[in-house]
């Protein structure tokens, strides 16, 4: 880098989880270099976490590229915009924290004489780089990938730090709920089919709570309302339904206020972890000590089938879930609520 104070790039488009993810590297960095200019290239669902972030002083908002009238066609003078923008600057060093063909397409664009990120990632992503690092080692957890990436431009070691005090925004007409009892959230919905608990399992679990006095809220994105209204359907009603009704800055509200999360594997997982939340998570297909609750203080439940995890988004026999019993559940919660709070 230039004795001067040196201006960076971050590459982190998506998704919910791996931005999080990412957010300890973008500490450590600020921490090694404290007066760097560092930018940041996010997805435009996505920025908020990034907004007003104490250590970023550039968020830059891309529209997600998809094929189609609707994608790169719709947005075209958008992307354009954004292209302009990073071809405008020369940057000290880019690093490519997602390894991914969207990724190495910002990457590749970039004015910098260092392009950094790990050799063998997917897409051929790694082609757009000139300091490429050994390959990461794919069953640490993607939080320990991050850092690594950023201890080859000086960051240091130490606790990971995530700070999102500034994106939480208190719901209109909610947050005088939260004053009576201790409020358990459940997450039921998911991306890939084959996350995903049985309704009637969730039901289960939410009866139960409730019969221990416990207030129960459930949430979830707009494609989950139906799922959300079916559980408390099945639960006998007295839930507190949000599906669809929080943005990322509400839910991260109502997840801070929580006493507990109960999840699968999902993007809010990960941002409840980040904010302090003790999470009681559910695996199946997929590897909690890769993508699993961040932190001390959570609880994983899975039955670890042989066949766990498979990495597949649909199964035609998904027993690593189904087989899954409520008391299981059940018991990760007491467990978490028998601790003391989270720092």
């Amino acid at each position: 880098m230039r004795g001067g104070a040196p201006s960076l790039l971050l590459i982190k488009l998506s998704s919910l989880g791996d931005v999080i993810h990412a957010l300890p590297a973008l500490e450590a960095l600020r921490a090694a270099h404290p007066r760097a200019q560092i930018t940041w290239l996010v997805e435009e669902a996505f920025a908020p976490l990034l907004v007003d972030h104490p250590a970023l002083d550039r968020v830059w908002a891309v529209p997600r590229m998809r094929l189609g009238r609707r994608g790169v066609v719709g947005e075209l003078g958008r992307v354009l915009g954004i292209i302009r923008q990073v071809r405008r600057e020369r940057f000290d060093a880019v690093l490519d924290f997602q390894g991914l063909l969207k990724s190495a397409f910002w990457a590749a664009l970039a004015k910098s004489p260092r392009k950094v990120g790990y050799d063998g990632t997917r897409e051929l992503s790694y082609l757009a780089l000139n300091e490429r690092l050994p390959s990461a080692d794919r069953e640490a957890h993607a939080v320990w990938r991050s850092l690594d990436l950023a201890r080859h431009l000086g960051a240091q070691g130490g606790t990971p730090r995530f700070r999102l005090e500034h994106l939480m925004r208190r719901p209109e007409g909610l947050s005088h709920l939260w004053g009576r009892g201790e409020w358990v959230v459940l997450h039921p919905g998911a991306r890939w089919a084959s996350k995903l608990w049985p309704v009637g399992q969730w039901a289960a679990l939410a009866a139960a709570l409730r019969e221990q006095g416990l207030q129960v809220a459930l949430t979830g994105s707009g494609p989950d309302r139906r799922l959300t209204q079916a559980i408390t359907a099945q639960a006998g009603g007295a839930l507190l339904d949000l599906g669809g009704r929080t943005g990322l800055g509400e839910l991260a509200w109502v997840l801070r206020q929580a006493r507990a999360m109960v999840t699968v594997d999902t993007g809010p997982m990960h941002l409840a972890a980040a904010l302090g939340t003790p999470v009681v998570a559910l695996f199946g297909p997929t590897a909690p000590w890769r993508t699993g609750p961040f932190g001390a203080g959570h609880v994983v439940v899975r039955l670890g089938l042989p066949c766990s995890p498979c990495f597949r988004r649909r199964c035609l026999e998904p027993r690593c879930l189904t087989e899954l019993a409520p008391e299981e559940v059940l018991a990760g919660v007491q467990k978490v609520l028998s601790r003391p709070p989270l720092p």
